[in-house]
């Protein structure tokens, strides 16, 4: 699989009243890699999240899937937002077995991918609890598998745990990090945390804002053992000082002269 997303530009308005928000984007994403978008307001991080989602369409530039276009929302891709957008009337079973509803799935399918997919995500004593019931982590998760159980070729991350707290989030980063070391899935994340970023993906783009384009990619070659250990070793350390600073300098292009 390759999701490939090549010179893609967004305009919106039109005439005088035209902004280019995106301006020749271009990444590939191939099977069983995790790949990361980072940058600060106004890159346009979600804009391309949308046009990857086919839920908007780009001005220019294509984007594609094993060669086809994306022309709209699909299976083959599963969405996790920031905020876990779970049916509060429905069970964590239920929010899971939901989007395989619509796929027609039988009964029996639905049930066994369900009971599966909570027990990858740790939840499988909390398949009969509403949302409510559930932690702030818990309920990500829970979209997680939801996403996961619909059997996307790749898993597009939203700054899914931007609305979590320090301690929740970076509980929530190893999760995610094992999930993807023992099931091999496909994953696109875009977010403003640099840290999270590293700590996930393989390989990481940073944008630069007004309009939004690739200024710099970096292969992350650090030993994931211990993500703990990870977040305060030397080379982690300096990799994001580094990237740090491109961020920092890229924002102050922007600010105005004291």
């Amino acid at each position: 699989m390759q999701l490939r997303v090549d010179q893609v530009d967004k305009s919106f308005g039109t005439g005088r009243n035209r902004k280019l928000v995106l301006d020749g984007i271009s990444f590939s994403v191939n099977t069983g890699e995790f790949v990361a978008l980072v940058g600060s307001s106004g890159s346009g991080k979600s804009t391309i999240m949308r046009l990857v989602a086919g839920l908007d369409r780009p001005t220019a530039g294509v984007i594609s899937i094993d060669g086809s276009p994306v022309r709209g929302p699909g299976s083959d891709r599963g969405m996790v937002f920031q905020k876990y957008s779970l049916y509060p009337w429905l069970t964590a079973a239920q929010n899971v077995a939901f989007g395989m509803e619509l796929q027609g799935l039988n009964r029996r399918e639905i049930r066994e991918r369900t009971s599966y997919f909570l027990e990858v995500v740790g939840l499988a004593d909390a398949a009969r609890r509403l949302p409510r019931e559930l932690s702030g982590g818990m309920q990500q998760r829970v979209a997680i598998a939801r996403a996961l159980a619909a059997q996307p070729r790749v898993l597009l991350l939203d700054e899914p745990f931007g609305a979590l707290d320090l301690q929740i989030r970076e509980s929530m980063q190893e999760f995610m990090h094992d999930l993807w070391q023992r099931t091999g899935l496909t994953a696109l994340l875009i977010t403003h945390d640099l840290e999270e970023a590293l700590l996930l993906a393989g390989e990481v783009h940073i944008l630069a804002p007004n309009p939004g384009r690739i200024v710099r990619t970096v292969a992350v070659e650090l030993d994931r053992s211990d993500l703990r250990h990870l977040r305060v070793s030397r080379g982690f350390l300096d990799l994001r000082e580094d990237l740090a600073q491109c961020l920092r300098g890229l924002d102050g292009q922007l600010s105005p002269a004291p």
